[in-house]
């Protein structure tokens, strides 16, 4: 079952005025932000702020990484509506909404169903690089077609096999774009277990868990983790790595995969440099 895809959205045209020494009118492009509401087998489980892009996407990865879906098989049908506001999943077989909900750090107070400090298995998946792999995997995270060459504000996402970037998607909301990501694997039927997971935004604890869930050995983002994140890493045997910039980067936890042989259960992190930089 392969789910739709939604119409080409996620930028508005918005004219602003701009001053440099004097006012000039200049046409743009905005990031777009709208409510989508997720229903599943006809119950209202959750409504997300989000870019109206990949709806599809952004319900099938939401369900994966609640637990509340197992595989594609389980999709009898998924429908869009008109506007891009609403996402039906009709199931093949019963549903229960969990009765628990937590507000999470996201972008527009996301909702998991999870709590994200609970206990998962270790990561067992292992993947050793160079750290200067990652410098050229970031600058590809954002194309020129994508919404961020075409109106900023936007995060973005990707998956990577430390070659190239396998799928890449862009939201609003930070933790929006890894539901996307997973619901793109399981559309397109990319394993995301042992792949690097790419992110533009901040790493609080349920974007670390999410990439948990789906067994990624290493996290990298532009932006900073937060201290629970960093705790569950080191626990879950995650390579956390934050502030990756053309030349640095900082390794919160478990960086033997990028080289660096130590322990940093009750370390400062690791500053990794490029040679030259």
């Amino acid at each position: 079952m392969v789910p739709p895809k939604s119409p080409p959205r996620g930028a508005v045209p918005v004219p602003w005025l701009e001053y440099r020494g004097g006012w000039e009118s200049v046409p743009g492009e905005i990031i777009e932000e709208t409510l989508v509401t997720l229903y599943v087998n006809g119950r209202d489980v959750a409504t997300i702020m989000c870019t109206p892009k990949d709806q599809g996407w952004l319900a099938l990865g939401f369900l994966k990484n609640e637990g509340l879906l197992s595989d594609l098989g389980e999709v009898e049908l998924l429908f869009l509506s008109r506007d891009g506001c609403c996402a039906d999943v009709w199931l093949n077989r019963p549903f229960r909404k969990p009765d628990r909900e937590i507000i999470t750090s996201g972008c527009g107070g996301g909702i998991t169903f999870d709590d994200p400090s609970i206990d998962l298995d270790p990561v067992t998946e292992d993947l050793r690089l160079e750290p200067e792999t990652l410098f050229p995997l970031f600058n590809a995270l954002h194309q020129r077609d994508s919404l961020h060459a075409r109106a900023r504000g936007v995060h973005a996402a990707g998956l990577s096999d430390a070659r190239e970037i396998l799928v890449m998607v862009e939201d609003v909301g930070r933790h929006n774009t890894i539901d996307k990501l997973v619901g793109a694997c399981l559309e397109l039927g990319i394993e995301p277990r042992g792949r690097i997971l790419l992110a533009t935004g901040r790493v609080s604890s349920e974007m670390l868990r999410k990439g948990a869930r789906m067994g990624c050995p290493i996290i990298a983002s532009r932006n900073s983790p937060t201290s629970m994140s960093v705790a569950m890493a080191r626990a879950w045997n995650i390579t956390l790595v934050g502030y990756v910039r053309q030349g640095s980067m900082r390794v919160y936890a478990h960086p033997e995969r990028l080289g660096y042989e130590t322990d940093l259960s009750d370390s400062q992190p690791v500053t990794i440099r490029a040679q030259g930089a």
